[in-house]
């Protein structure tokens, strides 16, 4: 290759998205791989996207003007307060190359959000991987110890992706307070649709408190949108700006942004779909416990298995029954690397859902 590229760059960990489901005879094939809601758009926002569509030979909206005041109204914060990305990872990816340089620390959980450890590295900082409780939890005791004076930011991922469970509001509280004020704290709630707990963090609630926290959400998940990649951060306004100043220009098209109005309109049908997943969660959870899998709480839209050094043998039976879920297998025989080896599984259609726990009934 006759173009130097920059080491670290040439170094960077590759984000591996989750693989489309393979075809097996006398099944339907089912991707459970990717957290992506089952549900086709409704009639609504389908028809917004398809008017939208007619002006695509005009530039977006680069300021995002409608939607964040839609959006803004629908959280009760102010519209400076908000920063729009082409989905949450941009947005962190935004948030990171705001505040970091080369040689600065960022404190995570892991195992947690794979595209962390890419996102930290952009702008040539240095990841501190916390590793998770042994209920696939974040330790935010061993966090807080392990910030110093060259940490920049920290982030909690809550729901934790891909192990499920949520940081309890008062433990973020406390985390946050032990906090310098000049680290940002982002709390990742990409999946906080689906939270049912009443202890679970609220990552809105502490912007009042601490002017270093930033809190990403996505229209990915709950909202269905994952193929126009729409997600946002809330925050002090000065740092939203500061997002928003390293952003892509033109980066959230039309359609994608009349998605989103369509979809605010239409929340309430929407969460309804959400309801059922989330049903249908404590259901496939229910079934894999009952099998006797040790299977952490989960309050995103997906489980988690602990599969160990099996990680890759569990992923290719399921794959033989036409399910293509997301393995994460062991980096080394340590046991760090063993703890946070296994398999995310998507929750999804009915089908889909008996279909793992009957294969699952295998592992056992």
């Amino acid at each position: 290759m006759p173009v130097r590229i920059r080491p670290d760059v040439a170094a960077l960990p590759v984000y591996r998205a989750g693989r489309p489901p393979q075809a097996a005879p006398g099944l339907t094939p089912y991707k459970l791989s990717s957290n992506e809601n089952p549900y086709p758009p409704l009639p609504g926002v389908m028809a917004a996207v398809q008017a939208a569509a007619g002006a695509m030979n005009r530039y977006p909206d680069a300021g995002n003007t409608a939607i964040t005041a839609a959006l803004a109204s629908r959280l009760g914060v102010d519209d400076e307060q908000i920063a729009f990305g082409t989905g949450s990872v941009a947005v962190l990816y935004q948030l990171l190359q705001a505040v970091c340089g080369p040689g600065d620390e960022v404190v995570h959980a892991w195992r947690s959000f794979e595209a962390y450890p890419i996102a930290i590295r952009l702008p040539g900082a240095v990841g501190v991987g916390v590793p998770l409780t042994d209920r696939a939890e974040h330790d935010l005791e061993a966090m807080a110890a392990a910030v110093t004076e060259r940490t920049r930011a920290v982030l909690v991922c809550t729901p934790n992706n891909p192990t499920g469970p949520v940081v309890r509001h008062d433990e973020l509280v406390r985390f946050c307070e032990r906090v310098p004020r000049d680290v940002m704290v982002v709390v990742d709630e990409a999946y906080v649709e689906f939270v049912r707990d009443p202890d679970a963090a609220r990552g809105l609630d502490l912007l009042a408190d601490f002017d270093n926290v930033v809190v990403l959400r996505t229209f990915s998940k709950a909202y269905g949108l994952a193929g126009f990649r729409v997600g946002y951060s809330v925050c002090e306004p000065g740092l939203a700006a500061a997002v928003r100043a390293v952003t892509l220009p033109f980066g959230v098209s039309s359609v994608a942004q009349s998605a989103v109005l369509a979809s605010l309109e239409a929340e309430a049908a929407l969460l309804e779909r959400v309801d059922t997943l989330v049903a249908a969660r404590t259901s496939l959870l229910a079934g894999l416990r009952g099998l006797g899998l040790d299977v952490p709480h989960s309050e995103g839209n997906f489980v988690w298995l602990p599969a160990g050094v099996r990680t890759a043998e569990w992923a290719a039976e399921l794959e033989r029954a036409a399910l293509t879920v997301r393995p994460f297998p062991p980096t080394g025989d340590d046991p760090v690397a063993l703890a946070a080896a296994g398999l995310r599984v998507t929750v999804g259609e009915d089908e889909a859902n008996a279909r793992v726990l009957e294969v699952a009934a295998r592992f056992v």
